[in-house]
């Protein structure tokens, strides 16, 4: 019984030994492999040429001009207006027999606008005219009366009294007739003021008659608005002066035109405590008066900066920004304050210094620290 298991363990044991040989030896192979291998990549890598280098990257990049000022422009509203606008009417009452006019019509200067009726008028000349000639006549008669009383007073043969009522019939004959002188001027001017003339060059606006009217004195006949200097009433800031309105321009309907300063009213509009200024239009064209007119101005304001592009900008901490400047080909990050911006660019002061080198584009591609390879663009 003894005998039957010693060989059962002897195989045990055998079968172990060669597990343990067959996997020292399986190890030692799989060493041999890994130092074969290596050697093999070693040399593979030795005989392979290194790579070059990452080029850097290129940036456009402005260079950055501090100036002590920048210009806002600004933009104000205001409205189109004759230079004279006169409602033209007669001095006196009277039936209208004529009008020369239509709405819309130019008219030159002196020009007759419309006439009353002056039937009344003419008759009561004549009749001047004849009472004149009548006391003329009479005047004439009391002057030979005084020359006959004068010769008789002096040989004695008429009394003082008679010469002195010859001498004050003739006084009087002469101021009545110097009154008549003066009728007539009136009748004449009375003539004068039937005819309506154009006080100056224009254009007709409103038509109040048709003609046949009877009018009573300064009733409106038609307004005429002067369109040979159009102005334009705007109101403006009381920082406003006129230094700071040279060059300034005025849109109309999509059109700019240079516009001259006049002055300035002495008063300020009570409700939009602005103050209204006054510009003449160097333009031809004929402007439609009440319509909207746009100042633009230019503000200058007094800053230490610099202009940047928007895509420049980039937000950093909080609420500061950031630009990206390039400092021995190395990318360096510079705090600015947005003092003022526009469509495309800013205005700009911060930690940067004059004639910086900016990252204008593609800021979003480095970061800071990274070498890059400059290429100018036009700022």
């Amino acid at each position: 019984m003894a005998e039957d298991k010693k060989p059962s363990v002897m195989r045990r044991i055998a079968r172990r030994v060669g597990i343990i040989l067959g996997t020292v030896a399986v190890v030692g192979l799989a060493g041999l492999g890994i130092v074969a291998g290596s050697d093999f990549l070693a040399a593979r890598a030795e005989a392979t040429p290194p790579a070059a280098g990452a080029a850097a990257t290129p940036v456009a990049v402005m260079p950055l001009r501090i100036e002590s000022s920048y210009r806002v422009p600004r933009q104000f509203v205001g409205q189109i207006e004759a230079a004279s606008t006169s409602v033209l009417s007669f001095e006196l009452g009277g039936r209208v027999t004529q009008v020369a006019v239509e709405e819309g019509d130019t008219v030159s200067a002196e020009q007759e606008i419309a006439r009353l009726d002056t039937a009344l008028l003419e008759a009561e000349k004549t009749r001047l005219k004849a009472s004149r000639a009548a006391t003329q006549a009479q005047l004439t008669f009391a002057k030979t009366r005084v020359a006959r009383a004068e010769q008789l007073r002096g040989q004695g043969f008429s009394s003082q009294e008679t010469l002195d009522e010859t001498t004050a019939t003739r006084d009087e004959l002469t101021s009545r007739i110097a009154e008549i002188d003066a009728a007539l001027e009136t009748v004449t001017i009375n003539l004068e003021k039937s005819v309506l003339y154009a006080p100056f060059a224009g254009r007709i606006g409103a038509h109040n008659i048709d003609g046949g009217e009877t009018l009573a004195a300064g009733q409106a006949v038609v307004t005429l608005i002067e369109t040979s200097a159009p102005q334009v009433r705007i109101g403006l800031p009381l920082s406003f002066t006129k230094d700071m309105l040279d060059g300034a321009e005025i849109a109309i309907a999509g059109a700019r035109y240079p516009a001259d300063f006049i002055q300035f009213r002495p008063d300020i509009d009570p409700v939009t405590r602005t103050r209204t200024a006054l510009f003449t239009l160097a333009t031809t064209d004929a402007p439609t008066f009440g319509q909207t007119a746009t100042l633009f101005v230019q503000t200058v304001i007094e800053a230490r900066g610099a202009w940047v592009p928007l895509d420049a900008l980039q937000e950093g901490s909080g609420s500061a920004w950031t630009v990206l400047v390039v400092e021995d080909d190395i990318v360096r990050t510079a705090a600015v304050e947005l003092l003022h911006a526009e469509a495309t660019r800013a205005y700009v002061r911060g930690t940067f210094k004059d004639g910086a080198q900016l990252i204008a584009t593609g800021a979003h591609r480095v970061v800071p620290g990274q070498s890059v390879q400059l290429q100018q663009v036009k700022g």
